[in-house]
């Protein structure tokens, strides 16, 4: 298993639109998703990913032990299922996994570093799925249900990089 690049990166802000208005007009980002006041992603013009960019407002500041202004995670991509699941296996080996989500167009593992540092490893749902995927019951981010994504996809089909798609 190898990654094949960074899929994303999310940041804690302070100031949504600020940071909404900064991207778009600076380096051109468009925005694909917002949640006003909390939450937006953003993606580059052209770019196949659903976003490339998070942006999570945390206000003017945050409780101790509470998300700080700054990175939150950046999340690596994987080719196949078959590689989520070495991934996931490598993952709790270490005792690093902190949990596992499914995105609709993603199938996401959290991790932390020796540091600390969260980090997330996905496999891309093909983008013919994405409607089907996004029109499933609730919500955008719901619990990983390995045997119905395993049942779904073949394990070894290629998406994203690996399937050299040009973004």
């Amino acid at each position: 298993m190898a990654v094949r690049r960074l899929n994303h990166a999310v940041l804690y802000v302070n100031g949504l639109a600020r940071e909404v208005e900064f991207y778009t007009k600076t380096l051109g980002f468009e925005v694909r998703m917002e949640v006003p006041g909390r939450a937006a992603f953003l993606r580059s013009p052209g770019s196949a990913n659903d976003h490339d960019l998070g942006l999570f407002d945390i206000g003017a500041g945050s409780a101790d032990g509470g998300p700080r202004v700054g990175l939150y995670h950046l999340a690596w991509e994987v080719g196949t299922l078959a590689e989520l699941v070495e991934t996931r296996q490598k993952l709790l080996e270490a005792g690093a996994l902190v949990g596992e989500s499914d995105h609709r167009v993603s199938k996401s593992l959290y991790a932390k570093d020796p540091s600390g540092i969260e980090f997330e490893v996905l496999w891309r749902v093909p983008v013919e799925d994405w409607e089907a995927e996004m029109a499933q019951e609730g919500g955008y981010t719901v619990a990983l249900d390995w045997d119905r994504t395993l049942s779904h996809w073949d394990p070894h089909q290629k998406t994203g990089a690996a399937a050299n798609s040009p973004t």
